[in-house]
């Protein structure tokens, strides 16, 4: 019988992962599995909890809370050692905020069944991105994405705020529109081939969806060894809301201000501005020079309900 360590943010969703911990601990016990749970005390504290646990002998490592505690865990796995990186498996209890990774990755958002899901354990290889920055100069782990500008700047917002769920980017996407500054002029590098472009937000995407509610990129697969990005030039302040509305449809591609690309290699660098930037989430740099993005293909086992 595998062996489950959950580690459970108790703070993740503005606190909604501790008072979901009863019904977490309700389902793994009723399902039979054999598991674990710990609760995460301080930031990257789930990362050296899940090396731990491979060291352990854990079989399967979950992530309990939203995008920032999967991060952590799933940089605890790819950072814990070659033989234990691929004789683990992640899972995912989606209980934060935003919740893109696990969406992306065909998680169920209902606790009920998304702890049904890993007693069934059903798996599939996914890619593993690795991007370096200013902040991270030996690389970030990420399995959903990296956003540079606007986007980036709406989670730094929401963060912020008292509200969770959706609506916390929803508001921050609006207070957003009003303080964010003129867009970089990036030089964006893709396989090679360089271009120039004053760049409202680059989202470079394992997964689907950012921030809750913006399908940056609708028709991406975590399976297929490349990056697909949405790439969105400058536009004036008063288009941003239809803009807005598009991308929440994964329909922003009918913008003349849109364009898309799939690349393995990627890399940024302001020459005007500077680049806000995100990845899972986790803060890359809030006025960085420069970030460096690669794809790890099928290099992380993971638990979910998508077809192989």
């Amino acid at each position: 019988m595998p062996r489950y360590y959950v580690i459970l943010n108790p703070v993740a969703g503005k606190g909604n992962g501790l008072r979901m911990r009863l019904r977490i601990e309700e389902n793994l016990t009723r399902l039979g599995l054999d598991y674990m749970l710990v609760l995460t005390e301080f930031p990257e504290h789930a990362t050296s909890l899940a090396k731990k646990a491979l060291e352990d002998g854990f079989d399967v490592i979950v992530a309990a809370g939203g995008d920032g505690t999967a991060n952590e865990v799933l940089n605890g796995i790819m950072t814990a050692g070659e033989s234990k990186k691929h004789s683990t498996v992640l899972g995912v209890i989606p209980v934060g905020r935003g919740n893109d990774f696990a969406f992306s990755m065909g998680i169920p958002m209902d606790v009920d069944e998304s702890c049904t899901l890993l007693a069934h354990d059903p798996q599939m290889k996914i890619d593993v991105g690795r991007v370096v920055s200013e902040r991270y100069p030996n690389g970030l782990y990420f399995g959903n994405g990296v956003g540079m500008g606007f986007d980036a700047m709406v989670g730094f917002v929401a963060a912020k705020m008292r509200i969770s769920g959706m609506l916390s980017y929803l508001v921050a996407a609006v207070k957003t529109m009003f303080i964010y500054f003129t867009a970089p002029q990036v030089e964006l590098t893709l396989d090679g081939t360089t271009s120039t472009l004053n760049a409202l937000m680059i989202s470079i995407m394992n997964g689907r969806r950012m921030g809750g509610s913006f399908m940056m990129t609708p028709h991406s697969k975590p399976n297929d060894g490349v990056f697909d990005l949405c790439i969105v030039r400058e536009v004036p302040r008063g288009q941003m809301p239809g803009l807005m509305g598009l991308v929440m449809k994964g329909t922003q591609e009918t913008h003349p201000a849109v364009t898309t690309a799939r690349a393995k290699q990627i890399s940024l660098r302001a020459i005007k501005g500077t680049l806000p930037a995100h990845a899972d989430g986790v803060t890359l740099c809030e006025a960085g020079e420069a970030i460096s993005i690669e794809i790890l293909p099928a290099e992380l086992a993971i638990i979910t309900q998508e077809n192989k």
